[in-house]
């Protein structure tokens, strides 16, 4: 998902001996619209300390979209900002959280990692005439059709080792800890995990990408805390982050990627986070009688809604590259 400074024009892939490995941190990165080598590098980090298979599955769906990137000749500046990673690195999670890590897994993982690089070419074709971005869309549509069809196949299902959670009824009383926990759970749920200490590494992280970058995740986190409690989703699926991710992504795209400074483009960045909430609880009712899985739908959605609006609205101005 390309931020502007992702478009320089350096030929990193040429200059630098470790240039592979710096893709891929990068690829990390781009999960939250980010090419800052630190960034990536504190993300990767998050990964790790939640858990090895999550590291794992991170850096090798990561690493293998950028390695078939470049095996297939596309933009080496591209390649080089992680912006044909990143939709590897979530394909593995999205996978291994889905499937567990057994050998079928691995295959899958490795299988959709490459076919995401392909997608996201496809359909970064398709969306310029109209000046949007693939996203995370790729990996929604890779890892959703390979999750949905795991049960079919012996080799490939053993049960659902970490189902996701579904808004449901339940105990809408929210306390402070709920609060703060769900407060840095959203920025990790971004890549599935709900470890709210993880989601303050990340945090650490996106610091580093700039003042504009932590705002707007800190915000958009805090927005979707704020409208899923105004509508009285249950506590649990606020503390653990599950009404926030998407609020988060949105809060970085629309406020610190994607639209320059300004109030009005600030305030149109919530606007945004609070409908990717609400949006979240209604895919996930969607997709829910037939197995399917919300992932980051609601953030892509929202996110491409709002910024095909942006030309007909005179006040808002988008990002100069």
């Amino acid at each position: 998902m390309p931020a502007p400074e992702a478009q320089r024009g350096s030929r990193l892939l040429d200059r630098e001996p470790t240039a592979f490995l710096g893709a891929v941190v990068r690829g990390v990165g781009q999960v939250d619209l980010q090419s800052r080598m630190l960034t990536g590098a504190l993300l990767l980090a998050g990964l790790w300390v939640a858990g090895w298979r999550i590291g794992l599955f991170a850096t090798l769906g990561t690493a293998v979209s950028t390695a078939t990137a470049r095996v297939l000749g596309m933009d080496r500046d591209d390649t080089a900002a992680g912006l044909l990673g990143y939709s590897g690195c979530l394909t593995g999670i999205a996978l291994v959280t889905s499937l567990g890590a057994h050998p079928g897994t691995y295959l899958l993982a490795v299988g959709g990692s490459v076919l995401a690089t392909v997608l996201t070419a496809s359909l970064t074709t398709l969306l310029e005439p109209y000046g949007l971005t693939a996203l995370t869309a790729p990996f929604c549509l890779i890892s959703g059709v390979m999750v949905l069809g795991a049960p079919s196949f012996d080799r490939i299902w053993h049960g659902d080792p970490n189902p996701v959670a579904a808004p449901t009824s339940g105990d809408t009383a929210v306390a402070w800890s709920d609060l703060w926990h769900g407060f840095f759970s959203g920025v990790s749920q971004v890549f599935f995990v709900e470890t709210w200490y993880v989601g303050l590494i990340m945090l650490a992280g996106l610091a580093f990408a700039g003042v504009r970058v932590l705002l707007g995740a800190a915000l958009g986190s805090a927005a979707g805390i704020l409208t899923a409690w105004a509508l009285g989703a249950p506590s649990g699926l606020i503390a653990n982050g599950i009404y926030g991710y998407n609020a988060v992504l949105v809060g970085i795209a629309l406020g610190a990627v994607f639209l320059d400074a300004t109030v009005g483009n600030a305030l149109y960045a919530l606007l945004g986070a609070a409908a990717a909430t609400g949006l979240t609880a209604s895919l996930t009712s969607l997709f829910k009688p037939f197995g399917g899985h919300t992932f980051t739908w609601p953030f892509i959605l929202t996110t491409w809604a709002l910024m095909a609006a942006v030309p007909r609205i005179p006040r808002l101005q988008r990002a100069t590259p």
